[in-house]
């Protein structure tokens, strides 16, 4: 099919997404609430907050519940996994949240084994504590930051890369790829040397309540929410919704589609049969009963899924 004919059936894809009567869960388990309140018992001792959050949703999902603690103590955003987001207009990032009183950001991707950004930070920090009253921490020589955000930020990951980087060490902190791996506030775990800094990691924590279904759907797709609490099947088709919308068609080659489509049935139909993900169910009919080899829909819902998670769908601008 000629491009032009693509573009303009693309011209009459979904403009709105339909929720339906459907509503995100609403993830607050107890570890959360006790973990925010550890989180708040220990801002004495801390002389600045790292605020970590995807770089995919920078406006989107961020905890308000963290406002008391960042009012007063220095607060850094960190954008975590920016090598999975469109950074094309990066600066229009920056101005607004500058517009919502966030003046010092850094994006960083925690993985790598050398990131530029990361080793920004302490000087970062450094200049933020020393540039502000420490309040009754000035006796002291060494730093304290608190690490906080939503789950699966990469908050454990930050740390074990400011380790391997300022200390030349492994691991400080347990990771995972699934939200809710840190369950508390954890003993300090020093990360630099010249400065002595210390982290607390802490629990991923959300709101005790999402108010919007579209931020409820893409802090989902991003992994802070266990994906079975929402559903997959919807979870795929926004997804594809917001594919089309921002005119990334990188699934049409991934999966062998003839051109982007808008029709999610047609589209995880097309992903069960290329990889192979199908099931067997029985039918009842009027001659007895035949098992029948149908697509796995779920299964291939899932894969989309994490096809965006792992970047392997392009660079994605979800806000």
């Amino acid at each position: 099919m000629r491009l032009h004919q693509i573009l303009r059936n693309a011209a009459n894809f979904r403009t709105v997404f339909d929720f339906g009567d459907r509503e995100v869960a609403h993830w607050f388990p107890r570890h959360m609430a006790k973990g925010l309140k550890q989180m708040k018992d220990s801002v004495k001792n801390v002389d600045c907050i790292l605020e970590i959050h995807d770089a995919r949703i920078p406006f989107s999902g961020r905890n308000p519940l963290f406002q008391d603690s960042l009012d007063v103590r220095p607060h850094l955003l960190v954008l975590n996994k920016m090598d999975l987001a469109d950074l094309s207009a990066k600066h229009m990032i920056l101005k607004q949240l500058e517009r919502h009183g966030v003046k010092k950001v850094l994006f960083t991707d925690c993985l790598r084994q050398r990131d530029d950004n990361v080793i920004k930070l302490v000087p970062m920090v450094t200049e933020l504590i020393e540039s502000q009253p420490r309040f009754h921490r000035e006796e002291n020589t060494n730093f304290c930051l608190m690490v906080i955000g939503v789950p699966n930020v990469g908050k454990s990951s930050l740390i074990n890369a400011l380790r391997r980087t300022n200390l030349k060490k492994g691991r400080g902190s347990k990771v995972g790829g699934e939200p809710g791996i840190t369950k508390a506030v954890l003993t300090r775990i020093q990360v630099c040397e010249r400065p002595i800094i210390h982290l607390l990691d802490t629990p991923g924590v959300l709101p005790p309540k999402i108010q919007s279904l579209e931020t409820g759907m893409k802090l989902a797709l991003c992994g802070t929410i266990l994906d079975h609490l929402v559903g997959e099947d919807i979870m795929a088709d926004y997804l594809l919704f917001s594919l089309n919308r921002l005119e990334k068609y990188s699934y049409v080659e991934r999966y062998d589609l003839r051109e982007p489509s808008d029709d999610i049935q047609q589209v995880l139909n097309r992903i069960a049969v290329k990889l192979g993900k199908t099931q067997r169910v029985k039918a009842i009919t009027g001659v007895g009963n035949i098992t029948l080899t149908v697509p796995n829909y779920t299964a291939a819902a899932y894969d989309f899924i994490r096809a965006f998670r792992k970047g392997e769908l392009g660079r994605v601008m979800l806000d």
